[in-house]
């Protein structure tokens, strides 16, 4: 048996073991690493280590730091308050504003798992608020993330686009940004009229008390029937009613930063801390320094003027969930390392038949993708995909962009950046549950996406 499909079966072992016995996935695939990485590989600790993604526990642990102390203080729940001002009341446009916003921001140039960190704290903190699903949430802010992820001057888009002019293929920058947009918009559609969205239309306009304002420790306190924490992928209360949550009884201003029933009033900390954010957004998009780092750097800050509202929020990181990333994707890096992953590619590329090889492509990028980097796969996936798009028989434009969405809407899954960080950022949910339905979904989507792109964009012959 070759070391490449040794290392196959045992990531299957690695899922079956978790799933059946409840074991930590990210501490399983660390010691899968290790065993694999030692005894197949011949790597040494340095090796395996070098797939350990330093980077992403830096932005998981500073983001989800960050957004502690927001909770803490009770900044999230003003800002869920002032959402629900601006859409009028209309509770079901909530998750809409976030697709559109996040998409905004990666089209605009924000790396998705930048615009993505900003985002889903507080679009998660809005839908614990007012019985939303998380689940629902959640997607739509991954899926809006990818559908402004490959305009002309997006990251994505940008790096895509040079791989296809590196390669001498036909390309279409605006065709891969429209792929990409129509794509992720018609499943962010499904998702809403699956999850709950027409029972918040149908609950019409509320107004933010509706959801119970914030006690002093700014985490919320609800009445009977509120269902918080325990809604995940129901898109209803936990008595099935999917009614809005009920206001609480009236306490003193000087408890609440403002009169419960009547609004959340600003003080000084939460200033500080919407200064803050405001500041991650313009370090992250406008100086490209790191989410992480920056994330941090203002927790810090945030702790040491106001140790009170912070000493909770170190406890409050998701832990389990850096533990589950970090070694994953340390998993794959020796996968990588082994070549692994190029080995199943090049098998794929070799195959004479131009329109299979093309679905098995879009299926290796979704797969892999799931667990790595996107723009990574695709990179290596392209220029497999040069041998057989010379043939003429198969239209680059489709073929990139079918490359494109397969590997970029698999994002949602908890293993990918953008689904770790939608997992970490979801306040007073069962993460075990949480975290199955999101794989669930995740391989769902791994499924049905591939196939769907292929046969939009790779059969008719696009370019």
């Amino acid at each position: 048996m070759s070391p490449e499909l040794i290392s196959i079966l045992v990531l299957v072992v690695v899922f079956v073991i978790a799933t059946t016995r409840s074991v930590n996935m990210g501490a399983l695939a660390f010691a899968a690493a290790f065993g694999v990485g030692t005894l197949v590989a011949d790597l040494d600790a340095d090796g395996i280590f070098a797939g350990f993604p330093g980077d992403l526990f830096v932005v998981l642990v500073g983001v989800t730091y960050l957004f502690a102390i927001a909770r803490s203080n009770g900044t999230t729940d003003w800002l869920v308050h002032a959402a629900v001002r601006l859409v009028r009341g209309r509770v079901a446009l909530i998750p809409w504003v976030m697709f559109a916003l996040t998409g905004a921001l990666t089209a605009i140039g924000a790396v998705s798992p930048a615009a993505v960190a900003i985002v889903a704290p507080i679009a998660l903190s809005f839908a614990t608020r007012y019985s939303i699903s998380p689940l629902l949430m959640g997607t739509m802010v991954v899926h809006g993330a990818q559908a402004g992820g490959f305009s002309p001057i997006s990251i994505y888009g940008s790096i895509v686009n040079g791989i296809v002019e590196r390669e001498k293929l036909p390309g279409s920058e605006i065709g891969l940004f429209l792929a990409s947009l129509v794509a992720n918009l018609l499943i962010a559609a499904v998702l809403f009229a699956v999850l709950g969205g027409r029972k918040l239309w149908a609950r019409g306009a509320v107004t933010p008390e509706d959801g119970g304002a914030p006690g002093k420790d700014g985490t919320g306190t609800t009445g009977p029937g509120t269902g918080t924490g325990t809604s995940a992928g129901t898109g209803g209360t936990s008595t099935g009613t999917g009614a809005a949550p009920t206001a609480v009884a009236v306490r003193p201003d000087h408890e609440t930063g403002g009169t419960e029933g009547t609004g959340i009033r600003l003080t000084p900390a939460r200033v500080a801390t919407l200064a803050a954010l405001v500041a991650l957004v313009v370090a992250v998009l406008g100086f490209d320094l790191d989410a992480g780092l920056t994330a941090v750097t203002l927790a810090v800050v945030l702790s040491t003027a106001w140790p009170d509202d912070s000493r909770r929020a170190v406890g409050e990181i998701a832990w389990s969930t850096v533990l589950l990333i970090c070694g994953v994707l340390t998993y794959v890096g020796v996968l990588e390392e082994m070549g692994t992953i190029t080995w199943a590619g090049e098998g794929v590329g070799g195959i004479g038949v131009p329109l299979l090889a093309a679905v098995l492509l879009c299926y290796i990028g979704a797969i892999v993708s799931a667990f790595a980097s996107s723009v990574g796969i695709m990179g290596a996936l392209i220029p497999l995909a040069v041998p057989f798009l010379a043939q003429g028989e198969i239209g680059a434009v489709g073929m990139v962009a079918a490359l494109a969405v397969s590997a970029t809407v698999v994002d949602v899954s908890p293993f990918s950046t953008n689904g770790a960080l939608v997992l970490a950022a979801a306040p007073d949910v069962d993460r075990d549950r949480f975290f199955r339905q999101l794989m669930v979904y995740g391989g769902i989507v791994v499924a049905a996406v591939p196939a769907l792109a292929w046969l939009v964009l790779v059969v008719p012959g696009f370019g």
